[in-house]
């Protein structure tokens, strides 16, 4: 996509990367990391944020002298070539990103139905799922600034309304239950940390505003490390406020809602309603950033041949691929297991961040990045892909069978589309000396 008269400032960067972050991170994956990790995930959310500051630091790096809207696509294709490895990687992750923000979609339609009166049908679930797609697929109709504006609002709000909640969570929490002497074995909170990452992985959306920045090289590493750096303070308060008041046998029975419940017991109904509406501004504002990303992905492999050129065609203030994506996401958010797909996700991110960042190393004379801070982050990713498939092997040995599919189906994907489009997958930004 081309600029818009440069609409993304640092604050807005910011602002999208905490509301990619944010919205199903604390509110979706809480539950499922507490029944791993118990009232020792805080440990879990602080080693996750730091494999995602490892990760940002590659990527804003490699942002930073290849600014592209296709954002890891481009550093793939720089790292790796123009290719068929590339171009697989590129759609994995295109298919990721998509059941990413479906789990995402399907978390605002359960606390929206969540809100209603007692005896509404089960089906306002997803007619609030597909509805939420719906509107901020119109939102991002109107282009980059409609965008940015409606995410600065919406994660402001949510932030203020998160604070106050971990603040007061933590005024009136007991102190035994965080005690050390409760914690789970060592081994467990590791096991969680594919789960805690995931709750970070939405970071890599500012990578697709590099193009609409007045300044990426200077900007993009910013705003990435400020916005992880701020998300983790974040998540490690609202943990320690929600199981400073909840027991983990708690927490995992209220799943996604363990927020809500928390705010129950420190404020009554009231609380668990200011919370319920807290996670429609999380899980609105990070779909509103999400789409914003997935329509630069896609225009970006849909010009390189990875994608059917529709998906680059323009339409209003955007692209086709906005409105093909959206309806991709609405059809898993209804029909699939989104416990299930999150972990397949979780694991794939990790998995292609790894990956990203081996293509690094290749590169370091050209971005000037630091190698044994790029090796750290492989390093990192590896660890965590490691311990959850030790975790999965046992418990859920089917996710790692689907982990392997999403491999295959990415493949034959790419293959099929560059045997029908007769098209070469090229580089976006001209590998030269700066």
């Amino acid at each position: 996509m081309h600029k818009s008269g440069a609409p993304v400032s640092f604050w807005s960067a910011v602002a999208m990367g905490i509301g990619a972050m944010v919205g199903a991170g604390i509110f979706s994956l809480l539950g499922q990391a507490g029944l791993i990790a118990g009232n020792a995930v805080w440990l879990s959310f602080v080693a996750g944020g730091i494999i995602a500051l490892l990760s940002g630091y590659s990527m804003g790096l490699l942002g930073a002298r290849f600014p592209s809207s296709g954002g890891l696509v481009e550093y793939l294709v720089q790292g790796y070539g123009e290719g068929i490895f590339s171009g697989t990687i590129s759609v994995m992750m295109y298919l990721a990103a998509l059941v990413s923000v479906s789990l995402i979609a399907r978390t605002f339609g359960s606390y929206a139905y969540e809100l209603l009166p007692s005896g509404f049908s089960h089906i306002w679930v997803e007619v609030f799922t597909a509805s939420i797609v719906l509107v901020f697929m119109f939102v991002n109709l109107e282009g980059a600034r409609s965008m940015t504006r409606a995410e600065n609002l919406v994660v402001l709000l949510k932030m203020l309304a998160l604070g106050v909640f971990a603040i007061a969570g933590i005024a009136t929490m007991d102190p035994e239950r965080m005690s050390p002497v409760h914690y789970p074995p060592t081994h467990m909170v590791l096991f969680s940390l594919a789960i805690t990452f995931f709750a970070y992985e939405g970071f890599r959306i500012i990578t697709n505003a590099a193009e609409d920045m007045p300044d990426p090289a200077r900007t993009l590493p910013r705003a990435i490390m400020t916005a992880i750096l701020i998300v983790m303070a974040l998540y490690v308060a609202v943990a320690f406020a929600v199981f400073g008041n909840l027991s983990p046998q708690q927490v995992v029975k209220a799943q996604d809602f363990a927020l809500a419940e928390a705010a129950k017991s420190a404020f009554g109904e009231i609380g668990f309603t200011i919370m319920a509406l807290a996670a429609l501004l999380s899980t609105s504002s990070a779909i509103n950033a999400s789409l914003y990303a997935v329509t630069n992905v896609t225009y970006q492999l849909a010009r390189l041949g990875e994608l059917p050129g529709a998906f680059k065609e323009p339409i209003a203030h955007s692209r086709k691929g906005l409105i093909i994506s959206s309806a991709a996401i609405m059809v898993m958010a209804l029909l699939f297991d989104m416990t299930s797909i999150a972990a397949i996700g979780a694991v794939s991110m990790l998995i292609i961040h790894m990956i990203v960042h081996i293509g690094h190393l290749r590169l370091l004379d050209k971005t000037g990045a630091s190698k044994s801070i790029v090796v750290a982050a492989i390093g990192a990713n590896l660890a965590a892909v490691v311990l959850a498939t030790i975790y999965l092997s046992s418990e859920r040995p089917m996710i790692l069978v689907w982990i392997v599919g999403f491999f295959v189906i990415s493949a034959l994907l790419e293959l099929g589309l560059r045997m029908l489009t007769g098209r070469v997958v090229t580089k976006r930004v001209l590998n030269h000396e700066s």
